[in-house]
Parts: C-alpha cells; structure tokens; sequence
C-alpha cells in the first residue's frame, strides 16, 4: 500500500505567498508561519506537500528550502483551482472583501451587496455573498498583508467567477507571480 497525498488548500496558501514578494529567499519556516497564521509544523508541511504536488522545488539539505515553481503554480490555478477547490456562494454577510468585490477587480466588475463576495468576518468592511476562504486564518492575514489580500482575491475570482472576470484574474494573477517566466 502506497502512503498517497494529497494537496490541501494551505499548500496553495503557502506556496502563493512564497510566489509574491515579500519574504525574501531567506525566509524561515516560523516567519513564513506567522505570515499566514499556521503554526510551525503546519507551514513546514503544507510547503512538503506543495513540493510533492510539483509546485514547489524540493528542498535540499538543510539550508535549501522549496521555492515556488511559478509555470506550475500558474497551471494549477489556471486549470486546476475551480474543481479542486470549489466554492459556491451563499447568503449575505458582513465580511472582508475578496474575488470581483475586492481590489484589483472591484473598480472593472462593480458589484452589489446581491452579487458582491466576501470572506465572512464580524471585522469586515462589506456585506456580500459568503465564500468559504481557502484557509480558515485568510481574512485575518488579508487585514495585514494588503499584496496577499489582492493575490488570494484573484483565486476567489477564478473559483466563482464568469469567463469574464476569471480571464482579468488570471492575467492579473499571472503578472504577480511573474507565471510566464517559468521558474
């Protein structure tokens, strides 16, 4: 019997934020667990995982850690983030803005409290539909962190939006990650 894995939505979590500026090469798993929430050991496997997954670089030795594989990252999300991750909207809540409702998108796709997304949070600044967020600690970490609120809005547009607004994401997705120069 083989021991299989498989990718959890913190792996994307952690391999997006490694993937936008920021952390810098030398980053560590306790910063990068801080970044975004996770405890230490919670970072140091989602980042395994998204390694086995093929978007990230395996780390060798101890000094070496993973690196965001850009090419394959831009794949997954392009083709892979909507069925492996789905969300379907639900009722209107106070919330932290995300997808078409939130920056970049928001000024080309104006939405109402009808149609607007958010991640539901008693702190928010919107009332929207519910979308679950990809991790639970996401609109806590969007509040401090405004390049990886925008990043992770993008995926929310990808997973729940029409062609329309999935093309702007992507491209926009595409040049924050830097997704057309491979490595």
């Amino acid at each position: 019997m083989t021991n299989q894995t498989m990718l959890k939505p913190q792996d994307l979590l952690v391999a997006v934020k490694l993937a936008l500026p920021g952390l810098g090469e030398r980053w560590t798993y306790p910063e990068l667990a801080r970044a975004l929430d996770l405890s230490d050991s919670e970072a140091n496997s989602a980042a395994h995982r998204a390694s086995d997954a093929g978007l990230m670089t395996r780390a060798r030795g101890r000094t070496e850690k993973p690196k965001p594989i850009r090419s394959a990252l831009m794949e997954f999300v392009a083709h892979g983030l909507r069925y492996a991750f789905y969300v379907r909207p639900g009722e209107v809540v106070r919330g932290v803005p995300t997808g078409h409702s939130a920056p970049p998108l928001d000024e080309q796709f104006p939405a109402s409290e009808l149609d607007a997304l958010v991640w539901p949070d008693a702190r928010g600044t919107l009332r929207g539909q519910a979308i679950t967020p990809l991790y639970p600690s996401v609109p806590a970490v969007a509040r401090r962190d405004a390049a990886l609120h925008e990043t992770l809005a993008l995926l929310d547009a990808i997973r729940t939006g029409r062609e329309r607004e999935v093309c702007a994401a992507l491209d926009e997705f595409r040049k924050r990650i830097g997704g057309e120069r491979g490595e």
